[in-house]
């Protein structure tokens, strides 16, 4: 066989055998590459002039043919191959390492949280209630002056005053039992129920002594608060007092209905110097349907607060509160005359101690025949300014010795509007102020026991200066217009449960004589 025959063969053997063979696992890259070099070889015996041109093209024809007929064979081969088969896309080590770390963490977290494991476990919502109670056992002492002037004497110029002579000895308890649930991070509820009654806003003592009837149970509290984002709070519902205060101006067991807002940037800083605060609230007083013989407009108070708390040191403790309380159409105004339809009976207040300038609005009760006990409303507007401050020092820690000065003024007092309105030329008694004393432990932990406080303090609260509705409910047996000195301590008894005793004397400051001492000895625990 001559060179250029052997060339040939070798090129068509070349050309056949390269697209009739290839590796089963990668048999259409294969293919493709000895196609490619088949073509080349090709070309190369046409530039040698080894081959002619109409035979290199019979030639390179037939190769793709046989090219085309193998690359069909190996995809159906693959297509076959392939059935059952789950392809995984490479994942670099690195990353799996990642992916495993996170996934454990994510595991672990949720374990945490859950309880795997624990058979004590319970649902992790439990978690986010808390409860929270306490009950005390009163023995109360009402001593009364044999020169006071007889309980009909106030009752005839409307004051809400039942025993003036008698001395009382009673025996009082008082059971409160809340509920607080975190909601979410943000939103937390409150509920708690306590003994009491649904007339006196200021009172959660049950008196003993009912032939054995059991005792009313009424919900004191029912309440949202949002914290949408750090040091900013929003109330609404029936909610503790929010504000910063003494019982001058708000009794202890006083709740408020409404809404509010308190913002104190850096109150959770402890190593923070200054921490201001600003409270603002709007709360319905009474509500009003408006209706044929009805002129009343609903009751309500604006108040406001703001203030700065200074911590200079871990010894000593600074805080100061200014606030503004404005009630709205809480002013009685008088019916006119003659009349028989109460158009302005509801401006008298739906419920008020002793103390305040009244008069009567239903002027002429007994047109109509009947002895129709006479409606009493408020003479003046209330719009109190007031002033808190407290100073703690703790030199002597845990012992700590704290001064409180509590001032308050009713600037809505208008002597000439109550004439025009009522009739009556009132003279002004609109301010009042507390100075009190304290030593020892500033709050009981109920950790431990031995822990003590003792307290003394000086009151003076003119008629007018507050609302006497809202007024601490003990000393002078509630209300306003008195003036008398305090005292008082504490003792840890166990663990949460403490013995405390009080001892208040007070007079009257204007108008018919009231002297009253009150001793009250209670047991309490907290739970």
């Amino acid at each position: 066989m001559t060179i250029r025959r052997k060339l040939v063969a070798l090129a068509v053997a070349a050309a056949c055998s390269g697209s009739a063979s290839a590796a089963p696992e990668d048999e259409r890259a294969k293919v493709e590459l000895l196609h490619e070099t088949t073509l080349n070889l090709i070309q190369l015996l046409v530039d040698q002039g080894v081959l002619k041109q109409e035979a290199a093209d019979a030639m390179l024809k037939k190769a793709q043919q046989q090219a085309a007929e193998k690359t069909a064979q190996t995809q159906a081969a693959e297509v076959e191959a392939n059935k059952g088969v789950v392809r995984v896309t490479y994942v670099p080590e690195t990353v799996k390492r990642e992916i495993r770390e996170q996934v454990r963490q994510e595991v672990v977290a949720q374990a945490k949280l859950e309880r795997w494991g624990d058979v004590n476990a319970v649902p992790e919502w439990i978690d986010r209630l808390k409860w929270e109670g306490d009950i005390r056992l009163r023995h109360q002492g009402d001593l009364f002056a044999d020169s006071n002037a007889p309980e009909t004497a106030f009752q005839a110029i409307g004051q809400n005053v039942s025993n003036t002579l008698e001395d009382r000895q009673r025996e009082r308890v008082r059971l409160r039992l809340g509920l607080n649930a975190n909601v979410t991070g943000k939103v937390d509820a409150g509920i708690r129920i306590t003994t009491g009654n649904t007339s006196d806003p200021v009172s959660t003592n049950q008196t003993l002594g009912n032939t054995g009837n059991k005792y009313n149970l009424v919900l004191d509290r029912a309440f949202l608060k949002l914290r949408p984002v750090d040091d900013l709070a929003l109330w609404g519902g029936r909610i503790p007092n929010p504000f910063f205060s003494t019982d001058l101006v708000w009794d202890d067991d006083l709740n408020f209905e409404g809404v509010a807002v308190s913002y104190a940037p850096g109150a959770k800083e402890p190593q923070r110097e200054f921490k201001p605060f600003v409270t603002a609230g709007a709360f319905p007083l009474q509500e009003v349907e408006q209706k044929t013989g009805v002129s009343t407009r609903d009751k309500w108070l604006v108040a406001a607060q703001a203030g700065l708390e200074w911590v200079p040191s871990t010894r000593a403790r600074f805080k100061l509160g200014v606030g503004y309380y404005q009630y709205g159409n809480v002013a009685g105004v008088q019916n006119p005359t003659p009349t028989t339809t109460g158009l302005y009976d509801l401006s008298a207040p739906q419920f008020r101690q002793k103390g305040n300038s009244l008069f009567v609005v239903d002027s002429d009760a007994n047109n109509n025949g009947t002895q129709d006990d006479p409606v009493y409303g408020l003479a003046p507007d209330y719009r109190i300014a007031n002033l808190t401050l407290v100073a703690d020092f703790a030199e002597f820690f845990p012992v700590h010795i704290i001064g409180t000065f509590d001032w308050a003024r009713n600037v809505g007092f208008d002597r000439e509007e109550i004439l025009a309105r009522t009739g009556q030329d009132i003279e002004p008694e609109t301010d009042g102020y507390q100075i009190k004393l304290t030593i020892g432990h500033p709050k009981f932990t109920y950790l431990e026991d031995h822990e003590w406080q003792a307290f003394v303090g000086y009151r003076y609260l003119e008629r007018d200066a507050v609302l006497d509705a809202f007024t601490d409910s003990d000393f002078h047996l509630g209300g306003t217009n008195h003036k008398g000195f305090m005292i008082g301590g504490s003792y840890a008894l166990y663990k949460n449960t403490w013995l405390s005793a009080r001892w208040m004397s007070s007079d009257e400051i204007s108008g018919l004589p009231l002297s009253v001492d009150l001793f009250q000895l209670d047991l309490n625990a907290k739970f």
